[in-house]
């Protein structure tokens, strides 16, 4: 009871806060890309750094670290494959040139500071210092659009700032509610299932806090709003690794220690899903329902792997091997095999004009 209420109080805290951060945001003149890509994102994460903060300040950092990694990696293949069979998501240039190259190197850089085995507050420092900058970045690129905006907005008044900063503050008091109903909740089913804290960091928790990120994606592609939906993702896995994970190594009593199996095979995937965004994302600037299905099928493939090793079953080994051996082959096989077709089909049309 107390994991299911912790989710949604979660859901509906982050709720909250998207809602009132979007319309503070859509006031200032921001495009549908750049609020997904932070002010939604951030309200997305919202429920990763509640439960990362908590987790490590009661050492728990297995839960941190899976939490953290598991959301990045259900955000790309569950939130972006769902999302995408509602209708093909378009994905706009500036996040393939700019955004989706930032996630791949905080994710890089998460994996080369983990090698040593363990998460320090200098490494948390340096993450920090990157994200400082991605802002920087990014908030004065939004400055120049909406400098150069002409489409209406909504008169921002006393009334919609008190509205707006009361859905803010209700969606944050929620959020720290369930945040720490579910680290209780999770650490309860780790115990009595016999199941590590890593493996119910990677997949209850990380699904759980993703919800927000799901529904957001969904309902964005949805109402036609699908920069919203991509941007979301993006800019959510970004501050997963530089906000959550860095604060979180700052503001912690002690240093993360990262499990073998995290260096092995979780951080690993975190950096493979965010490379497979390039490809995914630039042929035709589009993701489409089969790449839809392609992302959920190996979300499913992977947490089956996790659940095999968790029961210890003898099929986890054979099983391995078919997916490091076949199924990734194949899939990179495909992705290289549309980026050349894609490749070969601008020049074609370029030479034509």
């Amino acid at each position: 009871m107390l994991f299911i209420v912790g989710i949604v109080l979660l859901i509906f805290g982050a709720d909250l806060l998207v809602r009132g951060a979007s319309q503070l945001a859509a006031g200032f003149g921001v495009s549908a890309l750049l609020i997904g890509l932070t002010v939604v994102a951030m309200g997305t994460s919202a429920p990763e750094l509640a439960v990362s903060l908590q987790a490590a300040m009661i050492g728990e950092a297995a839960i941190t670290l899976g939490n953290v990694v598991g959301s990045n990696i259900a955000n790309v293949l569950l939130i972006l494959g769902i999302a995408s069979l509602f209708g093909g998501l378009t994905v706009a240039k500036p996040l393939i040139t700019r955004d989706v190259p930032v996630m791949v190197v905080a994710s890089i850089a998460t994996l080369l500071l983990a090698l040593d085995g363990y998460l320090s507050r200098v490494d948390g420092v340096l993450m920090l210092l990157g994200l400082a900058g991605y802002m920087i970045f990014t908030i004065r690129g939004a400055m120049i659009e909406s400098a150069n905006s002409t489409e209406p907005r909504p008169p921002i008044t006393l009334i919609m700032l008190v509205r707006n900063l009361g859905l803010i503050v209700g969606g944050l008091a929620l959020l720290i509610i369930g945040a720490n109903w579910l680290v209780d909740g999770a650490k309860i089913f780790a115990l009595q299932l016999g199941v590590s804290e890593l493996i119910i960091g990677l997949t209850i928790v990380a699904v759980g806090t993703s919800l927000p990120e799901i529904a957001t994606s969904v309902i964005a592609g949805l109402r036609g709003e699908r920069d919203i939906a991509v941007g979301n993702v993006v800019g959510s896995n970004t501050l997963n690794l530089l906000l959550v994970l860095g604060l979180t190594m700052v503001l912690s009593p002690t240093a993360l220690e990262v499990p073998p199996t995290a260096l092995r095979l979780d951080l690993p995937v975190m950096v493979g899903v965010a490379l497979l965004c390039l490809p995914v994302f630039f042929t035709r600037y589009l993701v489409s329902r089969r790449e839809g299905v392609m992302l959920l099928g190996l979300y499913i493939a992977y947490t089956l792997y996790l659940i095999l090793g968790a029961a210890g079953s003898a099929l986890v080994g054979p099983y391995g091997l078919l997916m490091l051996l076949v199924v990734i082959p194949l899939v990179v096989a495909l992705l290289v095999v549309r980026t050349l077709h894609f490749i070969a089909t601008e020049r074609q049309r370029g030479a034509e004009k």
